[in-house]
């Protein structure tokens, strides 16, 4: 049977993870914009009140879906060292938002202490506890690492076609010689190559300075 029912009326035995299923539709589809409970009940082909009764909440379907992004980083065989292991987390968690349209923007949005999402932020301090000389340092740099990579994930799917041309056109070097002399470089669209530099760089740096405090 097709997952629109006839005449509108409810699926029978619907349940929270097929709400969850249809919102990665809609989402994927439309974008986060268009995530919206009418839309997930016109995807399963129920009434808006059964939506509801599963979601409760909008924030709880988002901190569902952030959790099942999660849950598609896989843990096993990392390397093993320290810094590489961090590294291949960090990438891994990137291609599992990039998997999905406004991946970054729903991740960032959410904070969810769900077991997928706290197994994979055990396992990224695991590796920066090997490297980082205190536990605070290691703490704060998990949290650097993450932003990063959510911000860097957010404006590689955000970004309009025509940012680049403008901030070009806007960039006179006689007014902003400093942003000039290095246009070229800031507006690189090079993804994979600053995202390397920059993970690699918190990793270097959280190797020999201690956070403030300890």
């Amino acid at each position: 049977m097709n997952k629109r029912q006839a005449g509108g009326r409810a699926k029978i035995g619907i349940t929270f993870g097929q709400v969850v299923g249809a919102a990665f539709e809609v989402l994927d589809r439309g974008g986060i914009d268009k995530l919206s409970t009418r839309a997930i009940a016109t995807e399963l082909g129920v009434s808006m009140n059964t939506v509801m009764w599963h979601i409760r909440t909008k924030d709880r379907l988002l901190d569902a879906m952030s959790e099942a992004v999660l849950g598609e980083v896989d843990l096993q065989d990392l390397p093993e060292p320290w810094d590489e292991q961090a590294a291949e987390l960090l990438g891994r968690l990137r291609r599992a938002m990039l998997g999905h349209r406004d991946g970054g923007r729903l991740v960032a949005g959410t904070f969810p202490a769900e077991p997928r999402t706290l197994a994979y932020t055990d396992r990224l301090i695991g590796a920066l506890l090997r490297g980082c000389p205190t536990p605070r340092t290691a703490a704060w740099t998990a949290w650097n690492l993450f932003y990063f990579t959510l911000g860097l994930v957010q404006e590689e799917q955000a970004e309009p076609a025509d940012a680049r041309d403008r901030l070009r056109a806007n960039a006179d070097p006689e007014r902003f010689p400093h942003l000039g002399a290095a246009l070229g470089d800031f507006m690189s669209v090079d993804y994979d190559e600053r995202f390397r530099y920059g993970i690699g760089q918190m990793l270097r740096s959280c190797a020999t300075t201690a956070a403030p405090g300890d």
